[in-house]
């Protein structure tokens, strides 16, 4: 008897009865002698992808034991498609019966012109992962090297997929201190792409501000503002190009809340929703966490004449807000870093982070 491999696949389904369609596909999967089904997760309903107008999505996850080969199996899925009613057609995302997709077939990568493993998008998809994390948590992705339920923390119960058409934007967000620019500076370099920072200098309110003149607050944050939707502008950002950011133009209305006051947090709110309609939402965001006493010594290290009045409470505050807000992040994958254990003036730092962000960005290197 021929070596057995345990193999992870996807069903998904949003024509007919797709609870129904499931129960088929895993009746003939079984009643294949070189295929067992062992374990199938519960199922998750989910709205299609793209926006389209199609009905929502049944997804689970089934564990096999087949000695089937990869290209093998996968013939064999397609057979059991085709005859619940899939039709063969090479346009995608469009409604089905069935689907089936091997997600991981063992420890093995493939990628023949037929078959890619593991999945190239699956690591994006909480309704796979989510199903992989009940079936075999700590199951390794062979290219990633990192385990599902680590994937499946980094998309916050989101889905997403590769989009080339949308400018590839990898903002990086964290307290003042933080190292927000050292690594949005060494990611430029790596991808060789462009970076935008904040205008610090530019803003010609902020030392003012900084040093307790609260009359210029609202000037100095609608200057941010302003800035910061220029530079993340759909307008002024190519497709499928990757971009840096060191920061998220989310943040804007943390730090507008801990410099204004009520009348002129609401006047902000309102220019705030009119202005960020146009700015482009990251592929991915990097989330740089630091204890607020250790930012304060980097700021004080630094030595920039404005940031020098900062206090440990206002960065506390800071911190307890960043925290909120990443909380329940569902705009793109988030990847959260330990910034006291990473020192991203090192290559291999730099480079390690690199391959993992290139997996969730769709770009023209």
């Amino acid at each position: 008897m021929s070596k057995q491999t345990t193999v992870y696949i996807g069903l998904g389904s949003n024509m007919g009865a797709p609870a129904a369609n499931f129960r088929d596909a895993l009746r003939l999967l079984g009643e294949n002698e070189h295929i067992t089904v062992c374990k199938v997760s519960r199922e998750i309903t989910t709205k299609p992808l793209t926006g389209k107008k199609q009905g929502d999505y049944l997804n689970a996850v089934a564990e096999l034991r087949t000695d089937l080969n990869g290209q093998q199996l996968l013939d064999c899925l397609k057979q059991i498609e085709s005859s619940l009613g899939r039709v063969a057609t090479s346009e995608q995302w469009l409604s089905r019966p069935i689907d089936l997709d091997i997600l991981f077939f063992g420890d093995r990568i493939i990628d023949t012109d037929s078959l890619t493993i593991p999945h190239r998008q699956l690591h994006l998809r909480s309704f796979v992962l989510d199903g992989l994390c009940e079936l075999a948590p700590n199951f390794v992705h062979p290219i990633l090297k990192e385990s599902v339920s680590v994937l499946a923390d980094r998309l916050n119960d989101g889905d997403f997929y590769f989009d080339s058409k949308k400018p590839q934007l990898i903002s990086i967000a964290g307290v003042i201190g933080a190292g927000k620019t050292t690594l949005a500076d060494a990611l430029a370099e790596r991808f060789n792409c462009e970076i935008l920072k904040e205008a610090y200098s530019e803003n010609p309110f902020m030392p003012q501000v900084y040093a307790g003149d609260k009359t210029l607050a609202l000037d100095s944050q609608l200057f941010f503002l302003r800035s910061r939707v220029a530079q993340l502008s759909s307008e002024n950002l190519q497709p499928g190009r990757i971009v840096i950011s060191d920061y998220v133009i989310d943040k804007e209305k943390i730090y507008a809340s801990a410099w204004l006051d009520s009348e002129q947090l609401k006047r902000y709110n309102e220019i705030n929703i009119q202005l960020c309609e146009s700015v482009v939402t990251p592929a991915v965001v990097i989330y740089l966490r630091l204890e607020p006493r250790l930012c304060l010594e980097r700021i004080h290290s630094r030595n920039r004449p404005y940031e020098q009045d900062i206090d440990l409470d206002f960065l506390q505050s800071l911190d307890a807000e960043y925290e909120r807000l990443f909380s329940d992040w569902t705009k793109s994958p988030l990847f959260r870093i330990d910034s006291a254990e990473c020192d991203f003036r090192r290559t291999d730092c730099v480079e390690s982070l690199a391959e993992k962000i290139e997996a969730y960005i769709s770009a023209v290197i």
